[in-house]
């Protein structure tokens, strides 16, 4: 399909590929100001998710209303396990890490996602790794240079290469002298009685964030085989996530002034909502039809880059070698993994590099049916 689109989509479908990743990098830093203001973590999920179910909703309703599917009690079930892991705890679990750390860690550890994706996969049987070749020793060599980076990152800060390290400990400060308001105040209190500061418990949820997406991508691979309506899966996904998030506000969210929020915190919620969540995911849904899912994967280590920058110009945030290090570990890792997919699809199918560059997805199916894939759409969702 991609060979019959025109090169000006192409082109098209390239540079759209890269705003992504850029919105996305503005959505961290636009967070981590709201977060700097005191906005509870929770709060700011709820309606950032409900926006974004509000705008999903409808479009899903009207685009598929002919090709979706009865609903089933276990296709109900489903949308559940995606909401728990894809929306309530993905979303939750990157705020507080977000906190805790600077954009800059938030974004060099997103690349993990396709890689721990492939390591659910395999052990859920749904990936298979055949050992006496180069692709599956690669892969297995990917997620473990993977895995390396990201623990690098938690034990390992070092020196602030690029900016003031002293930007960084006043952001700390101000969130100790908060007492910690947020949702998740309890269970960062203890933790730290296990001797981990602030910034390693950051690190530790944003890994949980990026295994939280990878178990969603894990699962939603056979629930597009049974419901083939991409735009209708992620809406029902959205709603269980606010189902979730009003549950633990009720529970975890008790004084009334949280749901107040101040026009920054408002802005990026706004933000979160329409661009990070709703644009973004159409964008890429677009443009896996004409480059494919595995050339659209290539574009998740920009983002990085641009959270970097944009940190680094509008918040001082400082840069450390162990994000410069770790961060690049992840990106090696998740490029290994993906040239060992490619190759192996490729002698699967026995066609030339050539023919097929542009539509081989980094996650394949173990059932020979090729129309079984994981959902481009989503694997490059924060």
């Amino acid at each position: 399909m991609a060979e019959s689109m025109g090169g000006g989509d192409t082109l098209k479908a390239h540079v759209g590929m890269a705003l992504v990743q850029l919105f996305f990098g503005g959505y961290q830093v636009l967070t981590k100001v709201a977060l700097n203001v005191g906005v509870n973590q929770l709060v700011f999920c709820f309606y950032r998710v409900s926006l974004a179910f509000i705008i999903l909703a409808p479009i899903a309703f009207f685009l598929e209303r002919r090709t979706r599917p009865p609903i089933t009690k276990k296709l109900l079930l489903s949308f559940f396990f995606l909401g728990l892991t894809g929306i309530f705890g993905n979303q939750l679990l990157f705020l507080i890490g977000l906190n805790y750390t600077n954009p800059t860690y938030a974004a060099a550890v997103q690349p993990a996602v396709p890689v721990f994706t492939f390591l659910f996969t395999v052990i859920m049987g749904i990936e298979r790794v055949n050992l006496l070749r180069y692709e599956g020793l690669a892969k297995v060599g990917g997620t473990i240079v993977c895995v390396s980076g990201a623990i690098l990152m938690v034990f390992y800060r070092g020196p602030a290469l690029i900016g003031d390290e002293e930007m960084e400990n006043v952001a700390q400060i101000k969130i100790s002298a908060r007492g910690q308001q947020e949702a998740s105040g309890w269970l960062i209190n203890s933790l730290h009685n296990l001797g981990l500061d602030n910034f390693q418990l950051g690190v530790i949820f944003l890994i949980g964030n990026t295994c939280c997406m990878a178990a969603f991508l894990a699962i939603q691979a056979p629930v597009l085989k049974k419901y083939p309506a991409n735009l209708s899966v992620t809406a029902y996904s959205f709603f269980f996530g606010v189902v979730l998030m009003v549950i633990a506000s009720l529970f975890m969210v008790h004084e009334s002034s949280d749901w107040i929020l101040t026009q920054s915190e408002i802005l990026a919620i706004v933000y979160a909502g329409t661009i990070a969540s709703a644009l973004n995911y159409a964008i890429v849904s677009w443009s896996n039809k004409i480059l494919g899912p595995a050339m659209v994967s290539l574009y998740k280590p920009l983002q990085p880059v641009f959270s970097s920058l944009l940190s680094q110009i509008f918040l001082g945030t400082p840069i450390y070698l162990g994000s410069i290090i770790g961060g690049s570990l992840i990106i090696a890792g998740l490029y290994i993994v993906t040239w060992a997919s490619y190759r192996e699809k490729q002698a699967t199918l026995g066609v030339t590099p050539h023919a097929s560059s542009v539509s081989e997805p980094l996650i394949h199916e173990k059932s020979s049916d090729q129309g079984g894939h994981i959902s481009s759409g989503s694997s490059s969702i924060s």
